[in-house]
């Protein structure tokens, strides 16, 4: 009978001496230990500030202050700005935010919503009606400002010269000094009998009363009267007004540029064709609306420029190293439609030189 036996690999006295370890193994175990908690610490520092990084890594903001909220007036020149903006590189959400502000023809309202801009701190201030463009000068010294206006900013003192601009605004005008003159002219070609103009507009700014006074240089030489036609609410009812037109036969309406007709034009437009007045308006909008014809500077090149002023002021320069830019294309709309509605027929050497026609 065969006898089994275990085998025993050590003794307890070897197991005790396993167990406790030598002294070397425990100075290893140690320093790996060391090193293990060093290596832990260090991955939460770097994440600590990997996440102090992302909280600080702003996305830039464009703080931008509109006249109004209403699509058919603002859309197709912001869907320009956007555009331009993304072909340089910027997308809205992800390295571009853009904060918009609506004036709504509540002009008291201004102050407070560039207020609110500042506050974001926003890395540009983009603004257009001469009132917030000095509410945005007196608000602050510091966010540059880009302006796109349709008056004279070296008249009305918003900056020292449009070739050296000075403090913290640049921008764009859309005026020249022939752009009102031209206006009656091509109307005057248009319609040559007409001999007395209602021009529509809003006295309260230093802007429309330029305009003005250059409409009447111009009248003088096209042997044309004209009628002013002041509107000066904010809200207005122009029934007063359009009476005023009708009363003092006028044969043809001109409307200087105003944020609050801006609102109102396809009221504007339709009181022109009830009336049978052949209208020169001051954007394209307007002819859009209803109105007989425009002519004012391009605005898909003004927005595609203002997208490259806001680019390059992101990238560090200076508001005052930025010159004004005057408009460089200009744009003859007709609203044949119209012409048609009112009886008038473009004679084809004006029509010729209409950019765009609509049918």
């Amino acid at each position: 009978m065969k006898k089994s036996f275990r085998i025993r690999s050590s003794d307890s006295h070897s197991d005790n001496r396993k167990s406790k370890g030598s002294p070397a193994d425990e100075k290893r175990s140690r320093r790996l230990k060391w090193l293990g908690l060093s290596a832990i610490v260090l991955m939460l520092v770097v994440a600590g500030t990997a996440a102090q990084a992302q909280q600080t890594g702003r996305i830039p903001q464009i703080g931008y202050l509109l006249t109004t909220s209403v699509p058919t007036i603002v859309g197709p020149q912001i869907e320009i700005f956007r555009q331009a903006l993304r072909d340089l590189g910027y997308i809205e959400g992800k390295n571009i935010l853009i904060e918009y502000r609506y004036i709504e023809g509540q002009q008291d309202r201004v102050p407070s919503l560039i207020a609110e801009l500042v506050q974001l701190k926003v890395e540009v201030l983009i603004v257009g009606t001469l009132t917030s463009i000095r509410a945005a000068k007196q608000a602050t010294t510091t966010i540059p400002i880009v302006m796109v206006t349709t008056g004279d900013p070296v008249a009305t003192g918003i900056v020292d010269s449009l070739a050296r601009p000075g403090g913290n605004i640049t921008g764009l005008t859309k005026l020249t000094r022939e752009l009102n003159g031209k206006r009656l002219e091509l109307l005057k070609e248009a319609v040559p009998g007409i001999s007395r103009v209602g021009v529509l507009w809003d006295p309260r700014g230093p802007g429309p009363a330029i305009a003005f006074k250059e409409y009447e240089a111009a009248a003088i030489s096209l042997k044309i009267k004209l009628q002013s036609l002041e509107v000066r609410d904010a809200n207005p009812d122009f029934e007063g007004v359009f009476k005023a037109a009708v009363k003092g036969r006028a044969s043809a309406l001109i409307e200087i540029s105003s944020s609050v007709f801006n609102r109102h034009a396809r009221r504007i437009a339709d009181f022109a064709i009830k009336n049978r007045l052949p209208s020169m308006c001051e954007a394209s909008q307007f002819v859009e609306a209803g109105c007989l014809m425009s002519y004012s500077s391009s605005d898909a090149e003004i927005f595609r420029r203002l997208a490259i002023y806001v680019d390059k002021i992101l990238k560090g320069t200076k508001p005052a190293d930025l010159p004004v830019e005057q408009p460089m294309k200009f744009e003859f709309v007709v609203n044949l439609k119209t012409a048609k509605q009112i009886g008038v027929t473009i004679p084809p050497n004006v029509l010729v030189r209409a950019q765009r026609v609509i049918k």
